[in-house]
């Protein structure tokens, strides 16, 4: 099938006008993928914006001629794109929000190579180089706003759910927008999206002008979850862990809409950060919400986290169904702690550096056959340990469904094997065939095969 294409060439307007010879070298060199493959790969996920797909592979192959060159002159640079979708342009134009993200993918694309790989000054294989990490890259993207109050609230959930999920979503982020807060998501489709579209209406009831609609997202996931248009705030961490650890960061609170396993990954890296030790008195609110259909998803939810990880991290989180309101309240109230705690101990409104991150949620984890057959799921283990490889065995799920490289393993290889306690794997095995049986894992028409075998 033949997709409509279009050829253009975009300057900067006003941001990253100039680069240094060294710099396009690098985005020009074809030859062995690397930084010209990510720049590429995510430009294209940004002009896709709007177009429902959720298969990174599927995206890539259908704009395989697809290509963007750095054209440098005197008075500074130019993009030059090729066979670009056409439904990021309008009139011949391209739309003014995807001319945006695409150099905010340049300048995160050469910010992590250029500042943070292979520099000194950020040792990864330790927890505080990693933090300083995440911290410089959303510093250089204009990220942290250091003169303002707590009022950002972090929003997860799936890209595929049900029109009244979508809605109910809509509803809560007008709450949330009346109240002044801003939003942030993994930026894409869905439950991603309409926390955002409703903020802007409560926005501007509030007449509220310079509202912030954020979006957090990575090169493998990006291609699936194409930048919703209403995200005027985007930045790319270089891989899952690290844009988990910027949504904790710089997020005063969570609230998480129904989903499928990325969202079930989601809960399980908050929950093992927040059942930390250290982290025992640090305020952090975080609530479970959807409409009254969503009362059976959450109860599955909520069983697999007491089976698994116990009554302590229960505790953690509260569940509320079909009451927008009493959500926004929730989270007002729980920010005022926020505030609070951190003024106190003096720490930064706009990053959370008391935060404690185990090195187990901060290492690279790559979903490949024999690292998810090695995971350890067994529960003699600290339960934030057991959380974190928890979190692996869904990110892995995520990667086979809709991200190039784990969908091209799958086809290679087979289907990952998930082993463990069968205490651990039949609840595992029950959460995961409920989301394919409700559609969480693909978008609605498309059929799913599953990329995963629970072992029992």
């Amino acid at each position: 099938m033949k997709y409509e294409v279009v050829n253009t060439q975009i300057s900067p307007d006003g941001r990253l006008e100039i680069l240094s010879k060294a710099e396009v070298a690098k985005l020009l060199d074809t030859s062995h993928g690397g930084l010209y493959s990510i720049f590429r790969n995510c430009s294209l996920a940004v002009l896709n914006c709007g177009v429902d797909i959720d298969d990174g592979k599927e995206l890539l192959e259908r704009y395989a001629s697809f290509d963007i060159e750095i054209i440098q002159r005197e008075r500074g640079i130019k993009l030059e794109v090729k066979n670009a979708p056409a439904s990021a342009f309008v009139g011949g134009k391209m739309i003014k929000g995807i001319h945006e993200h695409l150099f905010s993918v340049l300048r995160d694309v050469l910010y992590v190579n250029e500042e943070i790989n292979n520099n000194p000054k950020f040792d990864l294989s330790t927890p505080d180089g990693v933090t300083d990490s995440v911290f410089h890259i959303l510093r250089n993207a204009n990220i942290l706003r250091p003169m303002r109050q707590p009022h950002l609230v972090v929003c997860w959930g799936g890209h595929s759910i049900t029109r009244e999920e979508y809605n109910y979503s809509k509803v809560v982020g007008y709450q949330l927008g009346l109240r002044g807060f801003d939003i942030g998501t993994g930026c894409g489709p869905g439950a991603m999206k309409g926390p955002m579209k409703g903020a802007t209406i409560g926005h501007a009831k509030q007449r509220i002008t310079d509202g912030r609609y954020l979006g957090i997202s990575e090169p493998g996931i990006i291609a699936a979850e194409s930048p919703n248009p209403i995200v005027n705030d985007l930045v790319i961490l270089p891989d899952i862990e690290k844009r988990l650890e910027a949504f904790v960061r710089i997020g005063h609170g969570i609230i998480v809409f129904p989903g499928g396993a990325g969202t079930a990954e989601e809960i399980l890296y908050i929950l093992g950060i927040l059942l930390h030790p250290d982290n025992a008195e640090l305020p952090f609110p975080l609530i479970f919400t959807g409409p009254e259909s969503a009362q059976d998803y959450f109860e599955q939810i909520d069983h697999f986290i007491g089976v698994t990880l116990g009554a302590e991290a229960q505790r953690r989180y509260k569940i509320i169904v079909n009451d927008p309101v009493a959500v926004a309240e929730e989270m007002q109230s729980g920010i005022k702690a926020v505030r609070e705690f951190r003024k106190e101990k003096g720490d930064a409104y706009y990053f959370n550096w008391l935060l404690k991150i185990d090195a187990e949620f901060q290492k690279p984890f790559v979903p490949s056959h024999e690292n998810m057959r090695n995971l350890v799921l067994k529960k003699a283990q600290p339960v934030h340990l057991l959380a974190a490889n928890l979190r692996r065995a869904f990110s892995g799920v995520v990667a086979g469904n809709v991200k190039e490289a784990g969908i091209r393993a799958i086809e290679e290889y087979g289907h990952f094997e998930i082993h463990g306690d069968a205490s651990i794997m039949e609840p595992m095995d029950a959460l995961l065939s409920s989301f394919v049986a409700q559609h969480r894992m693909k978008l609605p028409g498309k059929e799913y095969i599953p990329c995963y075998r629970v072992m029992k």
